[in-house]
């Protein structure tokens, strides 16, 4: 099991490492008033977010619980990705509920959440077949996550 975590973690790091190296430095880059900013403002942003999003998901974890059968209608894999995709969204507002805090301290433990968030859309957007999601969602995230990645320390 051990072995298994550390492949994990490793692939992690160095998806992490690729993709910081290509969007800092293969890319423009934002401009440093910006990336205080986002660095600044987006916590608060975070909490308006979730707190917004909050009543939806729980009204639509109701209504998806009673329309979770009709979801079957049109096929079994369209009733277990609407299933995937509602306990991804779950998921990811719970990550990013812990992170708050850490966003506001900027510590890079709080960052590397925002990151695995991002991983988790990307596959909520694969399991959705949401290829525009998937390639410019996925894209700007990772654009703005590695712009102000050296804002947060450990």
């Amino acid at each position: 099991m051990t072995t298994q975590k550390k492949d994990w973690k490793r692939m992690l790091v160095e998806l992490e490492n690729k993709l910081a190296e290509f969007f800092t430095k293969k890319l423009p880059s934002m401009p440093d008033k910006v990336k205080e900013g986002i660095v600044k403002y987006g916590p608060y942003l975070t909490v308006i977010m979730i707190i917004l999003t909050i009543p939806a998901i729980l009204a639509v974890i109701g209504i998806g619980m009673a329309a979770t059968p009709f979801a079957f209608l049109g096929g079994v894999k369209g009733g277990i990705g609407y299933i995937i995709s509602m306990f991804l969204g779950l998921v990811m507002l719970i990550l990013e509920i812990i992170a708050i805090k850490g966003l506001f301290a900027r510590q890079m433990k709080a960052w590397k959440l925002m990151f695995y968030i991002s991983l988790i859309s990307a596959v909520s957007n694969l399991i959705k077949f949401d290829l525009g999601g998937l390639i410019i969602g996925t894209g700007i995230s990772w654009y703005v996550l590695f712009q102000i990645r050296s804002y947060y320390k450990n």
